[in-house]
């Protein structure tokens, strides 16, 4: 009776072993495959940044040139115009009071138009 015993319980510990260690002995034999990524080149001999991917064609200088000059030449004909503005109301109204509102605001936009053309003319 002792025999059978021992031997149910030599099996119920080796059954129990088993499916204890199963899960670790498996992971072994089922190596998942790695997924590539989307962002990856499809050709993995080409250089980073060769592939086509986000690489432009070369722009002609003389055509930036070109528009450059003439986004320069607007925007200083709007500067001189809202300069003579400037200018005509400063000589209308009293400097030693504080000045309107629109005043301020053409000052304004004659600083980011020349801010403008100072970005343009440095290409």
């Amino acid at each position: 009776m002792f025999d059978s015993r021992r031997h149910l319980l030599q099996s119920f510990a080796a059954f129990t072993g088993l499916l204890a260690t199963s899960p670790f002995l498996l992971a072994h034999q089922a190596h998942p495959q790695p997924v590539p990524s989307p962002n990856a080149p499809t050709n993995p001999n080409a250089p980073q940044g060769l592939e086509g991917r986000g690489v432009s064609t070369p722009v002609d200088p003389k055509s930036i040139d070109k528009q450059n000059q003439a986004a320069i030449r607007s925007d200083v004909d709007k500067m001189f115009g809202l300069v003579s503005e400037l200018k005509q109301e400063l000589a209308t109204t009293n400097t030693t009071s504080t000045l309107s509102v629109t005043f301020v605001k053409k000052a304004h936009e004659i600083e980011k138009l020349a801010k403008h053309v100072k970005d343009l003319a440095k290409g």
